[in-house]
């Protein structure tokens, strides 16, 4: 019998992990031999010098992403995982787009840019390099202003994530 596909779901699972090499392996691995595809993964230091932060995004059922926490609170290098609930989720992606955009057509692009609060990273007589920062709706609803031909290339961080403060302030 195949999975309902109703009722998978995106999970946020956030984890601290020891920097070492390998770990980033070890989860990964982990994650997929269990069946799940990584929808996004975004890695990076944390205050303390020897951990890092993994903000890992997977589509599945509630009892399988349970599974896979438990898993990874087996391996030796995780310190903490947690799961970011949707509604109580902060997130920021960053998306880096090279547009082709002769000298005498990026008015257009300028105003779109300045809507979406975004930056001219780069720029030459080819085209420019936009930045757009916020949530990957937007990054979405940018790239779709753009035809295919348009754009050269894109490369995005991933999502990054954090639960908001509780109610009392912790």
């Amino acid at each position: 019998m195949g999975e309902d596909k109703s009722a998978l779901s995106e999970h946020i699972v956030s984890l601290l992990v020891l920097n070492h090499p390998g770990v980033l392996s070890k989860i990964t691995s982990l994650i997929t031999r269990r069946g799940f595809n990584i929808d996004s993964i975004a890695a990076g230091p944390t205050k303390e010098r020897d951990m890092f932060r993994l903000t890992i995004i997977v589509k599945g059922d509630d009892r399988g992403v349970e599974q896979i926490q438990k898993q990874l609170y087996k391996l030796v290098d995780t310190v903490k995982v947690m799961t970011i609930h949707p509604s109580r989720k902060v997130e920021r992606e960053i998306g880096l787009i090279k547009l082709h955009a002769p000298l005498g057509g990026r008015n257009e692009i300028m105003q779109l840019v300045g809507v979406f609060e975004g930056k001219i990273i780069d720029s030459s007589t080819e085209g420019i390099i936009v930045e757009i920062t916020g949530n990957s709706e937007k990054v979405d609803s940018f790239l779709s202003h753009f035809n295919p031909q348009q754009i050269l290339e894109v490369a995005r961080t991933g999502i990054v994530a954090m639960d908001r403060f509780e109610k009392n302030g912790a």
